[in-house]
């Protein structure tokens, strides 16, 4: 029989043990060994039942354990021991308190997904697991964020497979109450509600659960509510699901709401309000348009409470392509917003505008609302998630600023990192801790991880047999598959087509060779999930568990399935070699190989991500690619990169595993990089150092914009915008000189080390010379005669306006190389409260006809 109704019943604790549920209802046990060993030595049994999962394990604790545990005196001390760690952590000044002069008083950190433990399991992929790392390394710098997101009772989905090696998805039902959760009440204990208005009179109400990661708290939305009709209750029924109404839903609740339930936070709890705002992706944009409400509400104008908003806000962008960016038919969202709506104090037209995208992506396809085109109108800081990735989402996103080049498109980079207490394996932070590893113990180290993770699949693969239906008479062959001895190579992520899961099966006969060599063989562990609606992604799953069914290969290649943060753990600390060979450079960042690398596994990976921007060779290997190459299809291009794979791995990687010292046994050249990964890449790739980034390139600069344009002063910065974009078709680039020009003095061309003074002549349209930033643009030329590389010069106003109402501006061109050179004369709007020169998208530059009567110079 099935119950009708669920509820969780749970034990009574003596006075002495109720700081176990301190410690359990905290996540930092999920980081820190010895807090999470004190739990599992409550009832070990029970902890392996639970999946490491302490409110699950306390839930069960038998009454005779707890009374035992009462009487243990030693078990007592080392429970006091621990809850006076963890609220030393909690209290004590750390890195931000001591190190972050005019710190902003909090932050509020906004994201679709957070990976923080597998008993939490709210996330799908890397973004989640980047926000959950990001929280955690916040936490230990003492970095006031507050994380908000949404609850799915249904989390992502688990993955196994059928007989013919085809995903199916299972969505098993969370229970708050089981999870370390609390409800945010009001004082009188009335859990706080916050609520949406919909289209036709309907409500979306949501309550608002807690908790806390470390330092952090953590605020998850959920519209599991009697008072919901049935369509709304399902809003926050799981991760990524739905059609287009219901994921605009999910990103009002997350964006709209989360901003609600924040301001009730904040006045429940006396926490300081934000003055920074960090939207992690376009799913959060919609914050952005509930704080432009709260300061119209307050008084000030639409376009002055935009530029507030602005000051303070933070976007981060994490897809290199714009199939992976949520977009919305304008008429859904208008539906959604104005009179009988959200919002219903903003006219709907400007909100509209902040998401359109520039132009239509397609011929006659009807304007769409565009998240991340939202998050950058309404952030004054933007960036992506490593080098690469920002130059290319500077490409992609050049049209928002039309005229400019793209590398001055105001999208920075912050590389992402990981948190290194959360995947660093417990026995290799235990082994570094102590003296200096040799060569011998640091091999046994990783051979004694590799047997760990061989054990795990064994167990993994043999319950995902019996889940396609084996029997166990017919899984004898697993108790051989893997050999803790030989060269493992891991390969896990999501599984859309650009990460190329089956780029290792293009050549299946040289593949099988490297598997079965007899004295060299490799071991390839694989796992991933495909997004439930992604039937390409699930059919390179099925080839790739085909090929790994094969009865002379499964001892040495296996697919499991379900990978979440409890099996990377395993991997991440088992494998040698962390294989990415995504199509570059659609990779924005890809953080597995970092996590391989705080265990000392070697990267082999295309260049791309934090890849290209980090790799040397004495940290693994660069798989090349022919991403720059003209005519190639896709399918060429994917046998030339597979084939430098294959010769990676035959020529390189496979030799320098199996090279021995004949006197230690050992493969001495091998292990000198897995030292260098450990002592020189690990500190580079943690996540402290990509929050530390974060505070001083943007959430510092925000806070001050923040406070500076509190007030008149947001109106007045509003005002000037206005004046300028009304101002600026008159204002013209008109005559420009060139002392001595090359041009009319052939004779007496420009010599390195010399300077020339340029002038010109502009129209400012009614502006005033400090309204704007007159610069020439200056250095080498192509073969088309662009600026590469160019620098800029500001240039002075000189004397007052001219009988035609033209101002000139005056300063001098130098030359430190040889060579053709060119410049140009530009002119930008200025003012201390904007952030880049590109910030409202308006430049002067020559006309093209003017260019060639002597405004813009070649000097060759």
């Amino acid at each position: 029989m099935k119950a009708i109704r669920r509820f969780s019943v749970r034990p009574v604790y003596p006075e002495s043990l109720r700081p176990l549920q301190e410690l359990a209802l905290n996540l930092r046990w999920s980081w820190h060994p010895e807090t999470r060993e004190l739990l599992r030595s409550v009832d070990p049994e029970g902890w392996a039942a639970a999946g490491g999962d302490p409110v699950r394990m306390l839930s069960t604790v038998s009454a005779d354990r707890l009374t035992a545990l009462e009487a243990d005196r030693g078990f007592r001390r080392r429970l006091a021991l621990a809850v006076g760690d963890l609220r030393d952590y909690l209290g004590d000044p750390r890195w931000y308190q001591r190190s972050v002069p005019d710190a902003p008083a909090a932050i509020a950190y906004l994201s679709p997904e957070f990976g923080i433990t597998a008993a939490l399991p709210q996330y799908s992929g890397g973004l989640g697991i980047l926000a959950g790392d990001h929280l955690k390394a916040a936490s230990d710098l003492g970095v006031p964020l507050v994380g908000v997101g949404l609850l799915y009772r249904h989390g992502y989905f688990r993955q196994s497979l059928s007989r013919e090696g085809w995903q199916q998805e299972q969505y098993p039902v969370l229970d708050p109450h089981e999870l370390p959760l609390t409800l945010l009440a009001e004082d009188d204990g009335t859990p706080v509600r916050v609520q949406l208005a919909l289209p036709g009179g309907r409500t979306l109400a949501a309550q608002v659960w807690q908790l806390h990661v470390g330092r952090v708290p953590l605020l998850l939305l959920d519209s599991v509510l009697g008072e919901n009709a049935p369509a709304e209750r399902d809003v926050t029924d799981r991760l990524y699901g739905g059609g287009s109404e219901h994921r605009l839903l999910q990103e009002m609740l997350l964006g709209i709401g989360g901003l609600r339930a924040l301001r009730a936070y904040c006045r429940i709890t006396g926490h300081p309000a934000p003055e920074v705002f960090h939207m992690n992706e376009g799913h959060a944009g919609l914050a952005a348009l509930e704080r432009i409400r709260e300061l119209t509400e307050d008084g000030a104008g639409f376009d002055a409470a935009l530029r507030a908003v602005r000051a303070g806000t933070v976007f981060t962008t994490h897809t290199p392509v714009p199939a992976g960016i949520d977009r919305f038919p304008e008429e859904l969202v208008a539906r959604h917003f104005g009179p009988g709506a959200e919002l219903p104090g903003l006219d709907p037209a400007p909100l509209l505008g902040l998401g359109r995208e520039p132009q239509a992506a397609r011929p006659g396809e009807q304007p769409q609302f565009n998240m991340a085109v939202l998050g950058l109108r309404t952030a004054q800081r933007a960036n992506g998630v490593s080098a690469l990735h920002g130059h290319v989402s500077r490409d992609m996103f050049a049209g928002l600023w039309p005229g400019f080049d793209a590398a001055e498109v105001p999208i920075t980079s912050v590389t992402n990192g990981v948190h290194a207490p959360t995947w660093t394996a417990d026995a290799m932070r235990a082994a570094r801790a102590g003296k200096p590893l040799g060569d011998a113990a640091l091999w046994e180290l990783r051979r004694t991880m590799r047997t760990g993770l061989v054990h795990e699949i064994r167990r993994r693969l043999r319950e995902s047999w019996r889940q396609r239906g084996a029997g166990n008479a017919e899984l004898g062959w697993i108790d051989d598959v893997f050999d803790p001895n030989a060269l493992t190579i891991g390969f896990a992520r999501r599984v859309p087509s650009y990460k190329r899961l089956t780029l290792m099966l293009k050549d299946p006969v040289r593949l099988r060779r490297l598997l079965l060599d007899p004295s060299r063989p490799v071991q390839i562990v694989v796992a991933g999930k495909a997004h439930p609606a992604d039937d390409g992604g699930k059919r390179l799953i099925q080839e790739l568990v085909r090929f790994a069914d094969e009865q002379q290969l499964r001892h040495r290649i296996v697919f499991l399935p379900d990978y979440g943060m409890a099996m990377a753990s395993h991997l991440y600390a088992g494998c040698d070699v962390w294989l990415n060979n995504p199509l570059r450079p659609l990779e924005a960042c890809g953080t597995s190989g970092m996590k391989a690398a705080l265990n000392g596994g070697l990267n082999l990976s295309v260049r791309d991500g934090w890849w290209d921007e980090w790799y040397d060779p004495d940290f693994g290997w660069e798989i090349p690619t022919a991403d720059g190459a003209t005519g190639l299809d896709e399918q060429r291009r994917d046998e030339l990169e597979a084939a430098a794979l294959y010769a990676l791995l035959e020529d390189q990687v496979v030799p320098r595993f199996y090279q021995r010292d004949s006197h230690t046994g050992l493969p001495g050249r091998w292990l000198e990089m897995v030292r260098a990964t450990l002592d020189r890449l690990g500190p580079r790739v943690q996540a402290d150092r990509m929050v530390q980034e974060y505070v001083g390139a943007l959430y510092a600069p925000a806070a001050a914009a923040h406070r500076e344009l509190a007030g008149p002063a947001a109106e007045e910065l509003a005002a000037y915008c206005a004046r300028v974009r009304d101002a600026w078709p008159d204002v013209v680039v008109g005559h420009v000189a060139a002392g001595e020009d090359p041009a009319e003095h052939p004779g007496e061309g420009a010599t390195l080390g010399r300077t020339v003074p340029v002038r010109a002549a502009v129209a400012l349209g009614g502006l005033r010379p400090a309204d704007v930033e007159v610069q020439a643009v200056t250095g080498r030329v192509d073969a088309d005669d662009r600026l590469t590389d160019p620098v800029t010069v500001p240039l002075k106003p000189v004397g007052g306006q001219d009988l035609a109402g033209r101002w000139t501006f005056a300063g001098e061109l130098s030359f430190d190389r040889a060579g053709p050179f060119g410049y140009t004369v530009r002119v930008l709007p200025h003012h201390p409260r904007l952030a880049s020169p590109a910030e409202l998208g308006l430049q002067s530059l020559p006309d093209d006809e003017a260019a060639t009567t002597g405004q813009g110079l070649l000097l060759r």
